[in-house]
């Protein structure tokens, strides 16, 4: 604040704009940081401080490769884009938030997930 500049942004997740059944824990808990993200970038505005989140989907992971094959192909009916994610489309985003490309955006959720949201 002291410097009248800045960037946050914070990695939230698909489950905190859509809910996720029997996962109500976890979907309050990024659907609150999403709350957070957008609080605080009001709040700081004014010090020209940008804060967005990310809200990614499934994400081609070791969470997601542990999951039984039936039930990956039940998630993938569910995602447009018929495929989950890479890690690197995750960060391709973080990077852009992060450069001056973005000076302009704030107090947004970016969601990379393939349509899941949608």
């Amino acid at each position: 604040m002291k410097e009248k500049r800045g960037n946050i942004i914070n990695i939230t997740s698909v489950a905190g704009i859509k809910g996720i059944a029997r996962q109500v824990n976890y979907s309050a808990s990024k659907a609150g940081l999403i709350g957070l993200t957008k609080a605080l970038a009001r709040e700081v505005a004014s010090y020209n401080i940008r804060v967005n989140a990310i809200a990614p989907g499934y994400i081609e992971t070791d969470m997601v490769s542990a999951l039984k094959e039936d039930y990956k192909e039940e998630l993938l009916k569910k995602i447009p884009l018929n495929r989950f994610g890479a890690s690197e489309e995750v960060a391709k985003v973080a990077v852009f938030l992060a450069s001056d490309r973005s000076n302009y955006i704030t107090g947004q959720v970016i969601a990379v997930d393939g349509g899941l949201a949608m």
